[in-house]
């Protein structure tokens, strides 16, 4: 980029002098020779002024770019006191899909304002939304980080979209949960869950979904929220486990939802916090790290987090340093505190599975969990996730706007 800028300034101080000659070689009428040698110069020196603006311009656009990288380029040869110190030093943080309430992010912000004066804001979005900003913004990036459903790591790192940074935990973190050279990392994985609104199951005299043969045969709404997102794949997938299928068999899950879909029980609105409080979903498939805070956050009805006992995944949520970033010390320092005791507490406390296997955490059952089926193949997860949308939006779509 920075080559091409500068070829084409050059070019154009080029142009600029073969206009000079032209006019210098040129005579009409009455203008006299010494007339047209008087403007010529003048305009010999108005373009050379004009190349040497553009020129500055150029400079400092690229060399703006190239700090940039330089700060950016490689974290992991950066010792965390470095890494620390030039974080305080940009002050920000700017993340994307990764608000206060998934989570418990929100410990993790006040975590980073609290102890390095680091302030933060976050613009949430799908995982989808999260990779398009970064191709699409490229180097004139605004954000620093996100956080995106591990079915979406092939797309991270064959769209070359971020940049590694290891942190200092990097050897108790499995193989499967984090990409090479720390492109991606994922610091906590999440089962899948039923989040039920008790109080309008009761007055509907149903009672609380505990398995997906439940839902199937029961008269529920179910939301899954947008299949472009990392919540709504894991539900048909963890859907698909319960009907006997598995990653490469996707046929049981598809039949299911077509089901659901003719007998006008899919909720298409998102799963999000308001929606549960406004009693607009009366039950929603998220994830666990979403649930358990969603049912004690909401007060005005009685509100239950389910594991389904015959199909729940173990999938998580990769954190991803932009490979623009503005404030790249920041995300990086962002991504440590995630990994470290206090971080993967803030995860455990919000019904998210700490992923470094070297951590214990007070009140942390993991056996809980044991029945989940953990995603740990990520290209098999991936290419699961890609058919899943390709044929929700084929066979599904269609007949939700008939």
């Amino acid at each position: 980029m920075k080559m091409k800028k500068q070829f084409a300034a050059i070019t154009a101080a080029a142009l600029g002098m073969s206009m000079l000659f032209a006019a210098c070689g040129s005579s009409t009428g009455n203008t006299s020779s010494t007339s047209t040698a008087a403007s010529s110069a003048s305009a010999a020196e108005s373009a050379a002024s004009e190349t040497a603006s553009s020129e500055n311009a150029v400079a400092a656009t690229s060399g703006s770019s190239q700090k940039s990288t330089e700060d950016s380029s490689d974290l992991n040869s950066k010792s965390l006191d470095d890494i620390t110190a030039a974080a305080k030093q940009e002050g920000d943080v700017e993340s994307v899909g990764m608000p206060d309430n998934w989570a418990d992010w929100a410990s993790l912000w006040q975590n980073l304002k609290d102890n390095y004066g680091i302030t933060h804001t976050d613009a949430d979005m799908s995982s989808a939304e999260e990779l398009q900003m970064f191709q699409t913004e490229g180097e004139n990036a605004t954000k620093d980080i996100g956080d995106v459903g591990m079915g979406f790591t092939k797309q991270v790192i064959d769209e070359d979209l971020t940049q590694g940074y290891k942190t200092s935990y990097w050897d108790s973190v499995p193989d499967w949960a984090k990409g090479e050279d720390g492109k991606w990392m994922i610091a906590y994985t999440g089962a899948t869950t039923f989040l039920s609104n008790k109080t309008l199951l009761d007055k509907d005299s149903q009672t609380v979904p505990e398995s997906w043969d439940d839902i199937k045969n029961g008269t529920y709404k179910v939301a899954i929220g947008d299949i472009n997102g990392g919540n709504a794949q894991a539900a048909v997938i963890a859907s698909n486990f319960a009907l006997g299928g598995d990653l490469t068999n996707l046929d049981p899950a598809f039949e299911f939802w077509a089901q659901m879909t003719k007998d006008g029980r899919i909720n298409t609105l998102d799963i999000t916090q308001q929606n549960f409080e406004t009693g607009e979903v009366e039950v929603g498939v998220v994830w666990s790290f979403t649930g358990v805070p969603y049912s004690k956050d909401i007060t005005n009805y009685e509100m239950k987090a389910t594991v389904p006992t015959d199909g729940s995944i173990q999938s998580g949520y990769a954190s991803v340093i932009n490979k623009y970033a503005p404030h790249p010390n920041a995300a990086a320092l962002a991504r440590e505190v995630m990994f470290s005791n206090e971080g993967q507490t803030y995860l455990a406390n919000a019904g998210g599975i700490p992923t470094r296997t070297d951590v214990t955490i007070d009140g942390f059952d993991p056996d809980q969990y044991k029945n989940c089926i953990l995603m740990d193949d990520t290209d098999a997860y991936s290419k699961a996730c890609e058919e899943v949308v390709s044929r929700w939006q084929e066979e599904i779509t269609p007949l939700l706007v008939q």
